[in-house]
């Protein structure tokens, strides 16, 4: 009886705690599930496109290069290309008693080798370079998507493009930004937040890249950071032209985590659905219109909004970017170390 009754209190005692965790778990599925039905929200691409001629023209670009010419190009290969030289150069014998030994092999061996030569030739010399050059061209049209984008939404006032939890009007905040850009002392510190921003995405890639090849779990850890990491990309734009500070930036990110994983979810589902060379077309095609989802997302007030009783408290920030944030941190001191080094160095001289 005494050992029922103690079992009863534990039970009681973990009552408040398995209820917390259940609303805490419901919270976060309904912040998944927003942010997955912001990143589908595809249908403000055609809206922003016909207010802006200068939108619709880069988007168009980017499907071209990215959809018919990139991936054109996979499509070809696998389908003409490939089958072409199996034909002129097969790799076995075409007897009608498959047990007569083939007096040909070494003749089919060549044609093997020559095969996968003219093969690696054309990936040499053709995917390679247009990836490169996909890849450069394609970054530099993100930034026109995203700014015009921006500016659709401005000139139309559909919303208000900065957070609401900043308590500065919008007018004194755009005062502000500009004066930080034309003062050194701001141009200083918005060459450092760039600096750190780069230097932190880098190593949260490296993070990403890394967890693939953990046992059982890798491939799970692989795709939620993933989402995160594009997730981020696609807000990034939005959030560079309002002039939200970094730090501002990875708090509501990290505070918000539930929803961005959502939001991240549809756009690296095309890198776990095909090989990696069609899903980096794939993903270059499609990222445009998720950043433009994410321009035209308010999610500072989805995330706030309280559907539910439960959705009053706060899900808690979990530290997505502690371990890249700790490493670009330390890169940073020994830049700073070793450029006071050099300045007591000249001065002695």
């Amino acid at each position: 009886m005494r050992s029922v009754r103690d079992l009863s209190c534990v039970m009681e005692s973990m009552g408040p705690l398995v209820e917390r965790v259940q609303s805490k778990s419901k919270q976060a599925l309904l912040q998944w599930v927003d942010g997955v039905r912001e990143a589908c929200c595809l249908h403000r691409v055609i809206i922003y496109s016909l207010r802006s001629k200068q939108l619709a023209i880069r988007t168009g670009q980017c499907f071209l290069l990215n959809g018919f010419i990139f991936l054109g190009s996979i499509l070809v290969l696998k389908s003409v290309i490939i089958p072409a030289l199996e034909w002129i150069l097969p790799g076995h014998c075409r007897l009608i008693n498959s047990q007569q030994p083939c007096a040909f092999s070494s003749i089919l061996e060549f044609y093997r080798f020559l095969r996968v030569g003219l093969v690696l030739l054309f990936y040499v010399f053709w995917f390679y370079p247009l990836y490169i050059f996909s890849l450069i061209l394609s970054n530099i049209w993100y930034i026109d998507i995203a700014k015009y984008g921006f500016f659709a939404l401005e000139n139309y006032g559909d919303h208000d493009t900065k957070l609401s939890d900043q308590k500065e009007p919008q007018t004194s905040q755009n005062t502000v930004h500009r004066e930080k850009s034309t003062d050194l002392e701001g141009v200083m510190i918005s060459i450092a937040e760039q600096l750190y921003s780069v230097l932190l995405l880098t190593f949260f890639f490296m993070e990403v890249y890394v967890t693939g090849f953990i046992p059982y779990i890798g491939k799970a850890l692989n795709f939620m950071l993933l989402s995160w990491l594009y997730a981020y990309y696609c807000f990034e734009y939005k959030w560079n032209l309002s002039g939200l500070s970094l730090d501002k930036r990875l708090d509501f990110f990290e505070s918000n985590w539930a929803f961005f994983a959502g939001f991240g979810n549809p756009c690296v589902l095309a890198i776990f659905l095909f090989s990696p060379l069609v899903s980096c077309g794939v993903m270059a095609m499609l990222f445009p219109l998720f950043v433009l989802t994410a321009t035209g997302s308010e999610a500072d007030k989805i995330v706030a909004l309280p559907r539910r009783k439960w959705r009053g408290a706060e899900l808690g920030r979990v530290p997505i970017f502690f371990i890249a944030d700790y490493m670009s941190m330390r890169v940073l001191k020994l830049f700073s170390l070793k450029s006071h080094q050099q300045i007591k160095e000249n001065k002695a001289l």
